[in-house]
C-alpha cells in the first residue's frame, strides 16, 4: 500500500543526517530538533500553534481534554472512521453521537449533522477522510449558531486545502477550533516510527494542551491540571523535518497516480472513482473506489493472489462496532455508512507509484471485476 523504502532512499543523506545530529546531541526528549519542526510545520500550515505529540489519538484526546467538556457532554463524529475519533470521546467519559456520511465524498453528511445537535451537544469532530476536507464552511457555520467546538481530525489529510466562499484558503486541520494529524508511517508526511501534532491559532487552548500533553505541567513539578504523557520524540522529528519540505511534492505525486485510476475506470459501470469536495484539494491518502454489483471480497483476494495489496477501510462502521453498542443505535440506521462499508476497497497510493505499476494495478481490478 506505500513504499517508504524508496521514499527512503530519494532523501536518504537528509533523514541519515537529522537522525545522527540527534544521536550526537543526545536530546531524545523535545530539543531544538522537535522545536525546529514545530517551527516549519506552524510555517507550512499557517497555524498559529502547534503542539507535536506523541500520536494523532493522543491528540485527539489532548484537544477534547482542553475543551473542559463533562461526563455526558454529546460529541458529534461520523460513523464511517477509524475508531479512534469515538475511542478518546468514550474514554474521556464523553457520549459519541455518531452522524452518517455522504455517499460521493464519504466525509460527514451536514444533514445528519444537523439533525443530531441536542442541548446536551459540546463539540463536532468531523474527519478529513482519506485526504479531502469536509464541508468545512456550512459546519463552522452550524457550530457557531449552536455555539458548539469544532475538532477537526486531519490524520488523513495534512496538506489538503479548502477554500471558502469569500476565495481565502485555509489547510486542513487550521480552520475549527483545534485541529489533530497523525504522523503514524503510512500517513502523506510520516515518521518511522509514531508521532502526531495538534494545531490551534487560540493561545489560551495552545497554552492548556501543551500543559496536559506535558502531564499537566507549566512549573516544573506543578501540576495544575490532570494532564497525560504525550511528546514527539527528537528522532521522529528529525524524520518529519527532512520530509516535510517535500510534502507538497508528494501530495502532488499522489494526485497524479489518482488522475491516472480515474482515467483508466472512467464508464466502468462496477466502479466509482472517490468523489471531490469541490472546495477542498484532495491528497489521496488513500484512493478508495466503490464497487457496484460485484464481491468486493472476490476482487480483493483476486488482487492479492496477483501481489496488490488492497485495503478495506474501513468494513465496520462506528455504530456497527461490539465495544460502541448503543440502544439509540441499530443496523439500518446509517445507511450510507454500512453501503461504503460493504463496497469500498482502496488501491495501492503513495509517493513511488509509476505507470508500470499503475498499469499492472489496473489491468488486475478490471480483471477481477469481469469474473
Amino acid at each position: 500500500m506505500v513504499d517508504l523504502q524508496s521514499q527512503y532512499q530519494h532523501i536518504k543523506a537528509d533523514i541519515d543526517r537529522g537522525i545522527q545530529e540527534v544521536i550526537e546531541s543526545a536530546a531524545f526528549v523535545k530539543g531544538p530538533k522537535v522545536s525546529a519542526f514545530q517551527a516549519n510545520l506552524e510555517a507550512y500550515t499557517g497555524a498559529k500553534h502547534v503542539i507535536p505529540v506523541g500520536n494523532g489519538t493522543d491528540a485527539l484526546q489532548i484537544a477534547l481534554m482542553a475543551l473542559g467538556l463533562k461526563p455526558g457532554d454529546e460529541v458529534i463524529t461520523p460513523t464511517f472512521t477509524f475508531i479512534a475519533t469515538a475511542e478518546v470521546v468514550a474514554l474521556l467519559g464523553l457520549t459519541p453521537v455518531v452522524v452518517d456520511v455522504d455517499w460521493e465524498t464519504m466525509n460527514m453528511s451536514l444533514d445528519s449533522v444537523r439533525r443530531a445537535i441536542t442541548p446536551r451537544t459540546k463539540a463536532i469532530v468531523p474527519v478529513h477522510l482519506f485526504g479531502q476536507c469536509a464541508e468545512m464552511e456550512p459546519l463552522l457555520a452550524l457550530a457557531h449558531e449552536h455555539k458548539l467546538y469544532v475538532v477537526e481530525d486531519a490524520c488523513q489529510a495534512i496538506g489538503a486545502r479548502y477554500t471558502f466562499s469569500d476565495g481565502t484558503t485555509r489547510q486542513a486541520g487550521t480552520m475549527g477550533h483545534i485541529g489533530c494529524t497523525s504522523f503514524f508511517p503510512s500517513k502523506n508526511l510520516g515518521c518511522y516510527g509514531d508521532g502526531g501534532a495538534i494545531f490551534t491559532n487560540d493561545d489560551e487552548l495552545a497554552s492548556s494542551m501543551r500543559a496536559i500533553a506535558n502531564h499537566g505541567m507549566v512549573v516544573r513539578y506543578h501540576h495544575d491540571r490532570i494532564g497525560v504523557n504525550s511528546r514527539l520524540d527528537a528522532i521522529q522529528a528529525a524524520v518529519l523535518d527532512a520530509k516535510l519540505p517535500h510534502l507538497d511534492e508528494y501530495i502532488a505525486a499522489r494526485q497524479r497516480a489518482a488522475a491516472y485510476y480515474d482515467r483508466a475506470f472512467a464508464g466502468n459501470e462496477h466502479i466509482l472513482v472517490p468523489g471531490r469536495q469541490k472546495e477542498s484539494t484532495h491528497v489521496f491518502h488513500q484512493y478508495t473506489l466503490r464497487l457496484i454489483g460485484v464481491d468486493r471480497d472476490q476482487v480483493r483476494e483476486a488482487l492479492q493472489e496477483a501481489g496488490i495489496p488492497a485495503m478495506i477501510y474501513y468494513p465496520v462502521p462506528l455504530h456497527m462496532q461490539k465495544a460502541y453498542q448503543d440502544p439509540r443505535y441499530r443496523e439500518g440506521d446509517f445507511p450510507v455508512a454500512e453501503r461504503l462499508a460493504a463496497c469500498v476497497l482502496s488501491l495501492p497510493m503513495h509517493t513511488e507509484l509509476d505507470e508500470e505499476q499503475l498499469n499492472y494495478i489496473i489491468s488486475h481490478v478490471i480483471e477481477a471485476i469481469k469474473k
